[in-house]
């Protein structure tokens, strides 16, 4: 698995769920209580921020390719 997208059930908001976030240091990802993933909450009332997201998934796919 890679990442994934779901709807945070505290801030009722969607996000992408990366799943070796834990090796990734981004300001915009949230821990949380998780153990490997890190997650990107997304406001679907402003902009998308697309590099941003194209940024942090090209990071987390960089570390899956190296995990393998």
């Amino acid at each position: 698995m890679f990442c994934y997208l779901w709807t945070h059930k505290k801030y009722l908001k969607p996000y992408i769920g990366i799943v070796e976030g834990r090796l990734m240091d981004n300001p915009n990802l949230i821990m949380e209580k998780r153990s490997r993933m890190k997650i990107l909450l997304v406001d679907p009332y402003i902009d998308v921020p697309v590099e941003n997201i194209k940024d942090i998934l090209n990071e987390a796919l960089t570390i899956c390719r190296r995990r393998r």
